[in-house]
Order: structure tokens, then sequence, then C-alpha cells
């Protein structure tokens, strides 16, 4: 058995039994519990390249977990290191991770070297990688007289750095005494190797303190280079020095040292080769001297750059490609451009690859007997070697396992047992580097366990996925099922996705999805179960959203952001502006459902979004506000931009041209980015193709194209409210012919008669051609033949068909392209077959099992494949219902079909009549169509339980009787054996009363019940029965007569005159006392109340300020806790400290409340449950918890 989960996931289907996962035996990165016995793994080691600190005790790491727990010992250059013998070195407690002590004393130096772990115990040993270790290296400049340097203006100047050589390599910058960075520019840059260049010098380049730093990272020490003196004089200085010691033959022109074109300063020559690792950053450098001061271009002359990974350092001296791949392998070109011309430095790249995994091996937990398979993939450039090693042995000199064969990259198992547990090493390696994996073989039998934790409770807003996990263990690998609900009822629907690690996903889970689901995992040792619960939460939605507004300045505006959401979830609100915080000033005012934003000004503008989150989920909603002045001013004009004009081509060569352009007006919105699209005038006059883009601040591209096209291009300038008209096209440049660059696409081989093959491709087009006289060299040969290939060139056609060949024979198939010029590159090989033919063979063996009375499963043994001839495509089964049960006549029905993809041999037939007979055959089907039938077989399918009867109606009602008529089940799915008719009354409330359980025979179709009571409603439920069970019900309804001499006595009271005078009386009884209470409130109720509260103060009313403008006035003393409370929440939303005393522990929820860092309350409610208000209504009482928490907000 082998464990390793798989990416695919498998959908529960209906059906009566529970719905059962049969997992793939393959699970990666398995994890064995710790308990039981397992060979070791490494969990974490140092790297391979391990570059120390000297003046810190070196500590290499060496982390394993196993059962039992390994012991570790180590190597050191290839020999056993004895740590005893060295009062320095000690190892970590149950841990191989090694401390040297050189601190203390020794030196770093001495413990220089390769260092490997063992992790080792009953069942295997895992090795570390290699740890080379070294100490790392910050050495000082060498000594040296650096003479000053005197140049005259605009020559060219490199000042070398030459750092001495660290561990690893330093970083490198340039600074003055002043420890002030030196500014660099397009004329000064440094380069890669850490030298400064001057592409031309000026005289404010003199001065005497140029000096290179060196920084070390690793021990943060920065050495210094001694000062570089530089002196630039004018023409005219130096003149004047000749004048005075020499003759008039020597002086210097002006002119002549003012322009020249450029010429590289590094890399030399006019090519030059580099190469990369995969993975790494390719750095291509040219920096180039001149007058003026040369610009810079890269292009790759066989691709384009890759747009997301290509960045350009030192004012495009450098060129980076990020991550780069043997794809990236090529010729890059860098030019140098200034007025007075250009020069050109290729660079041919190669990227090399270390060994890197296409598939690591992985973990194996076996049980006795069973088999398995280690695989071990790896790719690099150059093919890396793959080696195995068995617990840190070559596996050629390892002790010898029978159930191990060695394949290669695989090693295959077959039956293991116990002895065979071992922990195997890959090593994949090539002249780059190594890998090393290690990967064990476990044979273990242990029952199921469920390690998810037990009553784990899933909350989940409506509609969205649910995820119920079920992480579990066993060896044999268990089968797992899930049920729902206490009783234990199997998932039968089939909107459940079982995923193959155990996981419940519920695709889109509903209110009705709340409920306990338990997990059953299952194997030949045992069984384990876990119950875990979901809760499905409403929604938070935003029913009233922010809305678009304009406002003068000074003027105030009001955004509305009110919420609806699960009652048990509470949100908090976020107000943001442009998608940060709001202002930190009190203009700005947060109260529940509004943002009010006072004294508007012009930078108040912008996008306000209220975010509502809760634990769950989260919504926003935006609105815009704009500023204008209080007095309208005329709108400037926003529109599309003017088209580009003016293009002009330079730089023309064989695959790459420049383009220049002039922008026009961008209309009050700027330009962002321009399109270029061409027209092929040859091939495709009039039709214009997109070329490329470019940022709208660049007004030159460079641009690829192809041969033995006649180009032209025009330019479109895009801003914020759209593209421009096309400019006017450029003039055509035609490029030269060339051999196709690819070949046909979407090569087949397919045969229409059962002796040809048709190869088929998708022509080149026009531009692809790359030149005159495009032709196709069309090859073949028999797959598993010795031929030859066959070849034949046919004209610019996408099709050709080889005749007289075998029936259904795999052919190997290329089709190359050629022009005038010559032939493409070798194409790719690809398969396709001869014809196929109709298959020889019926399926043989059918059988059939009766699953249940609507359920058949057949099986059948497949056809030997030779008599397929073609692909196979499946097996198809005709069954047709031929005779009822029931019914002796024989009626002949229309066949029904069902199609079984592929190599299955078995198949189930859904959706059969109950108590019928049917008879089916079974053929195979490929390309072509069906083969012959096999010999019909015949099954019965079992009684099932009735439909609903076809009516039920009650005629004849009297007093105390009803008679009922029904119609019999127009599907009786069986015979019938009785009838169950169930009825009870219902009173006026509508409440049920007692239910009257009766059975009627089955040859009966009416029926009268007696000694009913009169004017009574009855609810009928009635169904019939089978030997297999009861039937769907039909319910009727229906009411006895009224006794007419009891109805004639009874009077509706509410229609007497007495009554309605009296109802009156009492209304005006009532709004006279109202009226009183009114008056008398109003009179005496201020003074009296104020004494008494200044007897008897309440500690949590402070005293009011006079000149604070608030109301200090109370009616009576019934009024002072809904006022204090209802007040306490000032209009900004803030709870004052003095308030604290009424906080939720007034009501039972103190304790247990929590808030975040940002004032969210997190506490949940286990107290007193409050009465949740109206909707829409105020109300004056304390506030509940969640009105507490939303003044948080």
């Amino acid at each position: 058995m082998q464990l390793k989960i798989m990416p695919r996931r498998k959908r529960l289907s209906a059906g009566r039994t529970p719905l059962i996962l049969f997992l793939c035996q393959i699970i990666s990165a398995l994890d064995v519990p710790l308990d039981l016995v397992q060979p070791p793994t490494i969990t974490q080691q140092s790297p391979k390249d391990y570059i120390i600190d000297p003046r810190e005790n070196i500590v290499i790491q060496c982390e394993a977990k196993g059962k039992p727990p390994p012991s570790f010992s180590w190597t050191r250059n290839g020999t056993h290191f004895d740590i005893d013998k060295d009062p320095l070195v000690t190892m970590k407690p149950g841990s191989g991770t090694l401390t040297i002590n050189i601190m203390s004393e020794g030196k770093a130096e001495t413990y220089e070297g390769v260092y490997q772990c063992t992790a080792r115990n009953e069942r295997g040993a895992a090795i570390s990688n290699n740890i080379v270790v070294r100490p790392s290296r910050s050495p000082l400049w060498t000594k040296e007289k650096l003479e000053p340097i005197t140049l005259r203006n605009g020559q060219s100047l490199i000042l070398p750095c030459r750092p001495p050589l660290g561990l690893p390599p330093p970083i490198i910058f340039w600074m003055d005494n002043s420890f002030q960075r030196l500014p660099q520019s397009e004329r000064v840059s440094q380069g890669l190797n850490g030298d400064l260049y001057f592409s031309n010098v000026l005289p404010e380049d003199t001065r005497e303190d140029y000096i290179c730093y060196a920084r070390f990272n690793h021990t943060q020490t920065i050495q210094q280079k001694q000062p570089i003196s530089v002196k630039v004089i004018s023409v005219d200085e130096l003149n004047d020095t000749i004048a005075a010691n020499l003759n008039d033959t020597e002086f210097y022109s002006a002119k002549s040292n003012r322009e020249r074109p450029p010429t590289f300063l590094t890399p030399e020559g006019n090519a030059s080769h580099k190469e990369e690792l995969r993975g790494n950053v390719l750095s291509l450098e040219c920096i180039a001297e001149g007058l003026p001061t040369p610009i810079i271009y890269w292009i790759k002359e066989d691709g384009t750059l890759p747009i997301n990974r290509t960045f350009y350092r030192n004012f495009k001296k450098t060129l980076q490609i990020i991550q780069v791949s043997e794809a990236d392998s090529g010729n890059y070109q860098c030019i140098a451009k200034n007025p007075l011309g250009a020069i050109h430095h290729t660079i041919s790249v190669t990227v090399k690859a270390a060994p890197y995994w296409i598939m690591a091996p992985q973990n194996l937990v076996l049980s006795p007997g069973e088999d398995g398979r280690l695989m071990c993939g790896a790719n690099g450039n150059p093919k890396p070697k793959i080696s195995w090693l068995s617990n840190g042995v070559p596996v050629e000199i390892a002790p010898d396992d029978p159930s191990r064969k060695i394949d290669g990259d695989t090693i295959i198992f077959s039956n293991v047992q116990e002895r065979s547990s071992a922990v195997y090493q890959c090593n994949a390696s090539n002249e780059y580097g190594y890998l090393l994996a290690n990967a064990f073989v476990n044979v273990l039998a242990e029952p199921p366990r469920i390690l998810t934790s037990a009553n784990t409770l899933y909350q989940v807003i409506a509609d969205r996925p649910a995820l119920l996990d079920c992480a579990f263990f066993g060896s044999p690998l268990p089968t797992i099922e899930w049920f729902k609900g206490a009783k234990g009822s199997a998932l039968r629907e089939d909107i459940y996705v079982l995923h193959e690690n155990g996981t419940l996903e519920i695709p889109v889970a509903q209110k009705d999805s709340t409920g306990t689901y338990t997990c059953v995992a299952r194997n030949k040792l045992g069984m384990a179960k876990n119950e875990v619960h979901l809760e499905i939460k409403d929604a938070t939605r935003i029913i009233k959203q922010p809305e678009y507004a304009v406002m003068q300045r000074g003027g105030t505006v009001s955004f509305e952001c009110k919420l609806k959401h699960d009652h048990t979830l509470i949100p908090t609100v976020t107000w943001l502006k442009d998608n940060g915080e709001l202002p930190n000033d009190g203009r700005f005012t947060v109260d529940k459902d509004h943002l009010v934003v006072a004294d508007v000004r012009d930078d108040d503008g912008g996008t306000y979004t209220c975010v509502a989150n809760t634990t769950l989920d989260n919504v926003s909603a935006s609105a815009v506000l704009s500023v204008v002045a209080p007095t309208p001013t005329p709108a400037p004009i926003y529109d599309v931009p003017n088209p580009p004009f003016d293009l002009e081509l330079t730089d023309q060569l064989d695959k790459s041209v420049q383009l220049s352009w002039t922008p026009g007006n961008d209309n009050n919105s700027p330009i962002t980015k321009f399109i270029i699209e061409y027209e092929d005038a040859m091939h495709e006059a009039g039709l214009w193709h997109h070329q490329t883009e470019v940022s709208g601040m660049q007004t030159t591209a460079q641009l690829k194209l192809s041969p033995y096209v006649n180009y032209s291009f025009r330019v479109m300038a895009v801003n914020s409210l759209g593209r421009s008209l096309p400019s006017e096209a450029s003039e055509q440049y035609l490029t030269k012919a060339a051999e196709p660059d690819t070949n046909p696409t979407a090569v087949e081989g397919l045969g229409s008669e059962p002796d040809n093959l048709v190869i088929t491709w998708k022509p080149l087009n026009g531009f692809e051609s790359n030149g005159p006289g495009l032709q196709y060299k069309v090859s073949w040969r028999q797959k598993d033949g010795d031929d030859e290939w066959t070849s034949v060139v046919v004209a610019n056609v996408s099709k050709y068909i080889v005749s007289g060949t075998p029936t259904f024979v795999p052919y190997l198939i290329k089709v190359q392209a050629l022009n005038d010029v010559g032939f493409a590159p070798e194409p790719a090989v690809v398969m396709g077959h001869s014809g196929e033919d109709l298959p020889m063979v019926a399926p043989g063996n059918v059988h059939v099992n009766v699953v249940n009375s609507t359920l058949a499963e057949v099986h059948w043994d497949p056809v030997p494949l030779k008599s397929i001839r073609g692909h196979l495509q499946g097996y198809r089964i005709y069954y047709w219902k031929a005779q009822s049960s029931s019914k002796r006549n024989r009626r002949h029905l229309e066949k029904k079909i069902l199609t079984f993809q592929g190599s299955k041999t078995h198949g189930m037939l859904p959706g059969l009549e109950p108590f019928s007979h049917y008879t089916l055959n079974v053929r195979v089907v490929n390309g072509k169509g069906e083969g012959p039938a096999s010999p019909d077989r015949v099954f019965n399918t079992p009684e099932g339980v009735p439909s609903a009867p076809s009516s039920l109606k009650i005629v004849n009602p009297t007093l105390d009787s009803l008679t009922l008529e029904w119609d019999p089940p127009s599907r009786p799915n069986g015979i019938l054996t009785e009838y169950t008719l169930k009825y009870q009354p219902i009173n006026s409330t509508h409440e049920l009363g007692p239910l009257v359980d009766l059975k009627i025979p089955a040859n009966k179709t009416r029926w009268t019940l007696k000694n009913l009571n009169f004017s009574t409603r009855y609810k009928f439920y009635f169904y019939a029965q089978t030997a297999a069970g009861s039937g769907s019900q039909i319910t009727e309804e229906a009411v006895t007569t009224v006794d007419e001499a009891m109805a004639s006595r009874q009077v509706d009271i509410a229609t007497q005159g007495w009554f309605i005078g009296l109802m009156c009386a009492v209304a005006l009884l009532i709004l006279i006392l109202l009226i009183v209470c009114f008056i008398r409130r109003n009179k005496g109720g201020k003074y009296p109340v104020k004494e008494k509260e200044d007897a008897h103060a309440d500690p949590e009313i402070q005293p009011m300020k006079e000149d604070d403008g608030t109301f200090g006035e109370y009616s009576d003393a019934e009024d002072h806790k809904p006022l204090k409370k209802g007040s306490r929440t000032p209009s900004d939303r803030t709870v004052k400290k003095e308030d604290s005393d009424d906080s939720l522990v007034d009501y039972g929820e103190g304790v247990n409340g929590q808030f975040n860092e940002d004032g969210s309350f997190i506490g949940q409610y286990s107290g007193k449950k409050e009465k949740e208000p109206a909707e829409g209504n105020e109300s004056s009482e304390a506030p509940s918890p969640v009105n507490a928490m939303n003044s948080f907000v």
C-alpha cells in the first residue's frame, strides 16, 4: 500500500448505500504519527554552502525525528568525526546539532571542511547534505601608491577598484571623504566589477577623494581603498601649459576633444560569451565612452526579451533577467549610440542548470505483502546522473533485499515485509551541483486513526464552500465514509465532494447544511470515527450604499453605509479614503451608519469606501466625492489623445528596425501608452496587426521583424478616456527572405478508410513563410517496423493521403516547411494511426447482478485488443423491457442504450422499472463503430414500493360520515397488498387532533367513514403498499356538514349595539386619562425631582457645566436610567472613561468580553439573552451588547 495524496477529487453519488470513497493508495508528503515506529526523517539542517562568522561559535544544525528516537553521528571530509575527542565540540541532547566553541579558544579555520550528519534507528538511517563549512573573510586592500590622474575635458576615464577577494564577495560602492555617495548618471556609473566609468569627464569631476569601499556583510566590516585624485583641465588651460614649455605645433584643437562616436569601455571587442545557471539572475553589461554621452539599447537577436523578468539597471547599461532558464540562451546585443554614430556588441549567453527536481522521492508506508515504488525524477543541463543509497550506503554494496528491484530512477518493491523498512537516498548530480533526498519505506500494520480534533466547529457563510477536515492514518490505507445527523444517516445526495485526503466539501453550503457530520475510517484492522459540527451564517450585506456626491468648497457632505448581517456575527465598519485611512482631522465624523465631512476642501475629493468586516466575511462599497468651487468655472475639455505624427524608421536591419514618432495633444488626460500596429502589404494588404505596446513616456520603439515582409507601421495613443485615431502609416520597409523559422502545427495522422492514412496539418500563413515558394516535406513510417522514412514534397496544401496501409497501425509522422531559400528546422515527430475497421469480436461472459428494484450491475469480459481494430471508445449496453411480470401479454418497448467509456468491464443500469422483465446485450465500440452484439441476457427486477394513488376524492359528506373514492397507483411496481388510510380532525386554530389508522383491502376503490363529528374538518393521508413497503401518500381535506338547528342559535356579539357603545365609552375614558397625566407632568415635575436628585445623587451621573450647552433637566426619577444610558455613547461613537461602569458586565457578559487591538469586540455571548428590537425602531433603553459594540466602530 503506497500512500500519496493525488490532486484530483471524487464526487459522492446518490444511492441507498453510504457514500464510500476508496482513496488512491498514493498520498504525498506523508506524515506518520510520531507514536508509531518509523525510520528517521531529517527535519532541519544547515545549508550546503555554510559560511560562518569567525568571531562566533560554529553551530552546524542537524535535526531529525523517528521512532525510536534516532541517534546521530557525523563525518568530516569523508571520515568519522569523533566529537568526544574534541573538547570544543558538543552535541545538543536529543539532536544532532553541533556547537564548536571557538570563542574561548581555537580558530575557525581549524574546523573548515565538509560535514555530513547521519540519523539512525532500528528502521534505517537518513543522511544530510554535504555541508561545506567555511569561515567568512574580509581582507584588507594591499597597500599601493596611487598617482594623481590629470586629463583633459571630454576624455574617458576608468577608476579601478580591484577589491580584495573575500568570502562571500563584498558589496562595492564609491564615496568621498565625507562618506557621501558619489553621484552617478548616464555619463558616470559603477560597473559590475566595481570600477567607476566616465564616458567623458567634465571640470566638475575634479576632486581628490574618489574612494572605493568594500562592505563585507557577513562580518559587518567595511574596507577602504586609498583615495584617488582626479584633475580635469580644459583645452585652454592645457594650451597655456604647453605654451610655457613647448612650441606652437603642440597646441590642441578645442573641436577635436568635444565630439566623437561611441566606443565600448567594457566589454572588449565585438563579441563575448556569458554562461549562467538556471534560476540565477543573468546580468549583462555594456559601458561606452563617447562625446556626447552615448545611450545604451538592448535587444535579443533571435527572440524577444521576457517582459515580466527583464529589468534595466545602471542607466540601462546593465540588462538583468531574473529566474533565467534554458529558453533565455541566445545572442543579446547592446547598442551604444550618440549623434555621431553607433556601435554594437554581441553577448552569446548559454544557460546551464544544476540538477533540479521534477519529482522528488516521497515516503512510503506499506502494509506487509503490499507493493510500491520510489521514483526520483530530476533534470539539469547536462542531464544529471541518478544514484541510489540505502541507509546512507550505495545500494550496490548495501545488504540485499529480495523485495527490492532498482530500475534506473525507480525502485520497485513487491511483497514487502517488516525487514524491508529502510531509508533510501536519491542523489542527482552533474558538474554544477547535486540534489540529495531521503525517502523512507516503512512497513506497518496499523488500524485507522483520525487525526482531526474531535468536535471541531466550522462556521461558513451561506452560498460559499464548506470544507470539513478528516485527516487520517492507517496501514493498509483506510476507506472513508461521511454521515450526517445524530442518527447516522449516510450522505446520499450528489452535492458533496469527498477529497482524497478525507476532507468533505460542500461546494455551496446552505442553511440546511447546518448540523453534525461524522467521519468514519475503516481498514481490515479496525475502525475509527470523529464528529465535527457545521454552522451556516448569513452573509453581511450593505443594504444602503454611499452615493456619488458633488459638494462646493466649505459645505458638509454625508455618506451612508447601512448593514444587514447575521445576528451572531459582530461587524466592524471602517471608512477609507482613496484606499487609505481617513485624515486625522476633526472635520471627519463617523457616526453609526454615516460618515460626515464638514467644511469640505479641495483635497477632500476622492473615493470614500465603507468596509464592513466580520470574523467570516467582509463587504465594501464606494462613492466618489467631487469638490467644486462655489462659483462654477468652465470645465476643461477631456478627450482621447490626438493621433501621433511624423513617424520615422531608422536603424534598419534584417530582423529589426527602430520606429520613432511625435505624440499628439493629450487633451488634458496624460497618455499612458502607445500601441504600434503593422501592415504586411505583400501578404495581407489593408489588414493591420498588433505589433507591441510601449509606455506613454516613450517616443521610440525597437521592433522585431520577420523575413520577407513588406512592413508599414502606425501608432495610436491611449489615455484614461480611450484610444486615439491611428497615425498616418510610416514608409514601407521590405525585409530579406529567409528559410522558414517554424514548421506547421496541429500535425495529425488519422485514417478515413481501413487502408489509408490521412496526414493533416495547419499550414503556415504568408507572414510565416519567410520567403517565396512555400512547400511541405511530408514523411512517414510505421512505428514498430524497421522501414526507412518515406517522404514526399507537396505544394502549399494542408493534407496528404497515404494509401495501401494496413488497418489501424501506428505511424510516425513529421511535416517540414521549406521555401526557395531553404528548409525550416527539423520538425517534431508525432504519432498517428491508419484507418480503423469495425471490431470483430463481441464481449464474452456477460452476466447481470440485480442490485435493487431500479438498479442492476452488468459485468463482461474485455475483447482482445487486436480484435478491436481501432481506438477503443468503450462498451455499449442495449437493454429493453420485454414483459411485465404482473401482465402476461408481451409488449416490445424501445431499446435503451448506455455507453461506458474506456476499458471498463462493468457498469450500472439505473432507472429500471420494478417488477419487470429485461433483456440486454453488450457490444464493443471503436472510432469506426460497433462490433457484434453478445448473446442476449435476461433478468427480472424485484418488486418496489408503489407510486401514490392516482386520485383521491371525498364525496357525499353528511353530518357524521364521509365517503372516499380513489384510483389505484399508476405504477404499482408489484402486487398491491393493501391500502392505509390515516386521518385526523383540524380545529378552528388549525391544531391537529388524534390520528386514526385504518387498513383497507387492495381490491377496494371506495370507503365510507362513519361516526364522525359534525361540522368538522378532517385531513386524510392515503397510500398503497406492496411486499416491498409503503408508497408515496396523497392527502386531502374535507368537512362534515353543519347542524342547521344549532347554527341558527349562534349570534355574532360584534354586531350587537350594546357592545359597540361599551367599547366607545372605554376609548373616551382612556383619552381623558392621558390628557390629565400629560398636564400634571408638565406642571410640577421639574423642581421636586431636581431637589430629589441633589439629595440622592447617582454616582454614575456626572454634574454638567452650565456653559457646555447641554440640558440638565429630568422629568422624574423614573427617567434617569433610560436617559442616562441612552446618552452614554456620544455622537462620535466613542466610550468615555467615566462610562466604564455601565459596561457589558451589566448584561452578564463583562467577564467574557474581549476587544481586538483595533477596538472591535471579539467576545461570545453566553449569559442573558436580550430581546431583539423590531427592525427600524430606535430604542432609548439600555444598549444591548451588540449596540454597545457599535459604539466602538
